[in-house]
């Protein structure tokens, strides 16, 4: 079967591997033909050759893993040791082992749900970072009426507006240094602005300060700082950002002296959540086709990869289909 694999820094090469055997299926799991994946931010480091925390990532180079790194995936179920998928079921979820550039991937069926019949698998793939954002949005203080901030205007923090507008929040900010003013109103913005998160917070005047901020950056140390710096008295900060560095300096004054809650978590109950993102797309039918902006065949992977990396202002979500 085809696969892809990151052997340098920014350079995928086409591989043969050996297909999956159903009968060496562990329990709970599940294997699926790949219809389509999603690129994610969290993908990138590994993409520019950044060495994670998976226990995978080992090459001198790269990770050097067949399917690396992607884990946003839809599929088909052609095998299954998980109670709730059966052969024939369309599923979208986790590539749990982060290896979805592959034509079969074997997953966590905990990690997986199936989807509504006749969904476009390039558009299903966006239910997997919409259900992240849901649980995410579900750990916050109830937004209905309140200032919201997110820093971060990429695939998921357009997520976070446009979920967190739906939900009630009165007024949405979007601050991103990508000109994000053609899109954001579409994704629940009321204000977007053209900006470092640090050069927006040394402007805000105390009146706008936002009740909840989400850090939907990661990577970096700095934009958790400033999502403290520009929260309000008794506000919530969401870090959702992917943290590259185990330590993160942070001003515990401002967060004592502001009664602030600093809050970040992983997504659980994945199943449900999954679930939930579908019924919410079906809420809100225009969502997942304004989210996908891009859609490359396998050959083109590279491609896709390079343009994720590229502050493009009309590029939202980006998905890979089989040739």
């Amino acid at each position: 079967m085809w696969a892809y694999r990151l052997v340098a820094p920014y350079t995928f090469v086409e591989t043969v591997v050996e297909q999956p055997d159903p009968k060496t299926l562990a329990d709970g799991q599940v294997l699926l033909r790949v219809l389509a994946a999603g690129i994610c931010g969290s993908d990138l480091p590994g993409f520019r050759g950044a060495k994670g925390r998976l226990p995978f990532d080992t090459g001198p180079c790269a990770a050097d893993k067949d399917g690396f790194p992607i884990h946003e995936v839809a599929g088909e179920v052609l095998a299954s040791r998980h109670p709730a998928h059966q052969v024939g079921d369309r599923v979208v979820g986790w590539a749990s082992g982060f290896d979805g550039l592959m034509e079969y991937v074997v997953s966590d069926g905990a990690g997986l749900a199936a989807y509504r019949p006749g969904l476009e698998p390039a558009l299903a793939v966006g239910l997997q970072p919409l259900a992240c954002v849901l649980y995410a949005v579900e750990q916050l203080p109830d937004p209905t009426g309140r200032r919201v901030a997110v820093i971060g205007q990429g695939s998921i923090g357009l997520l976070f507006s446009y979920v967190l507008k739906a939900r009630g929040a009165a007024h949405v900010t979007g601050v991103d240094p990508v000109d994000r003013t053609g899109i954001g109103p579409a994704f629940g913005a009321d204000t977007v602005v053209r900006a470092t998160s640090d050069r927006w917070v040394s402007h805000l005047r105390d009146g706008d300060r936002p009740d909840i901020v989400i850090e939907a950056v990661g990577h970096q140390v700095a934009t958790l700082s400033h999502a403290i710096e520009a929260a309000a008295f008794g506000g919530t900060v969401f870090y959702f950002g992917v943290p590259d560095d185990d330590t993160y300096p942070i001003s515990m004054r401002t967060v004592l002296r502001n009664n602030l809650t600093l809050k970040a978590g992983v997504t659980l109950d994945r199943r449900r959540v999954l679930a939930d993102a579908d019924d919410f797309a079906r809420a809100h039918p225009e969502l997942l086709d304004r989210y996908l902006t891009h859609t490359f065949p396998v050959k083109e992977v590279q491609k896709a990869f390079e343009l994720a990396c590229r502050p493009v202002p009309e590029r939202v979500k980006i998905a890979i289909v089989p040739r």
